[in-house]
């Protein structure tokens, strides 16, 4: 059996499950205020979709589909970001624990933002070369005078 010699090496798929169960074991600790229980009810749902996301990009049925389901990704690790933001930590440990959660939250926005970003440019290629093979390319040079003169 073949050992995996990068340490670091990490599937997004389970990167993004451990930050949704991070958030949920850092929500258990907050104090219950009612911006705190408000803003935690939107953190888990964002926190959740980013993964959920994930998954239903890696089945997507088009490249198409597979952009969008990244961008949403993005826009839900974003979002995730922000809720992070407006919790209000009591204590040294919890914003130490929040700070981190954010640090993660822009890292797979970073993330997903380079796969869309290699992804459309893919495309891109991809899609020109389509148009260009279905296409007969024909170069006019224009004939000199004496050329022209000379067929005459």
């Amino acid at each position: 059996m073949r050992e995996d010699k990068s340490p670091k090496r990490f599937d997004l798929e389970e990167r993004t499950f451990a930050f949704a169960k991070r958030v949920r074991e850092f929500v258990k600790r907050l104090s219950k205020t009612i911006g705190n229980v408000e803003d935690s009810r939107q953190l888990i749902r964002s926190s959740g979709s980013v993964g959920g996301n994930y998954i239903e990009a890696n089945e997507s049925l088009s490249k198409k589909d597979f952009i969008l389901r990244i961008k949403i990704c993005r826009k839900e690790a974003k979002e995730s970001r922000y809720w992070l933001r407006l919790i209000e930590a009591t204590d040294e440990t919890i914003a130490a624990e929040r700070d981190l959660l954010v640090q993660e939250a822009q890292e797979l926005m970073n993330i997903f933002g380079a796969i869309v970003r290699k992804s459309q440019r893919w495309n891109s290629i991809i899609r020109f070369s389509e148009i260009a093979s279905n296409f007969e390319i024909r170069i006019y040079v224009p004939l000199s005078v004496e050329i022209k003169a000379a067929l005459q």
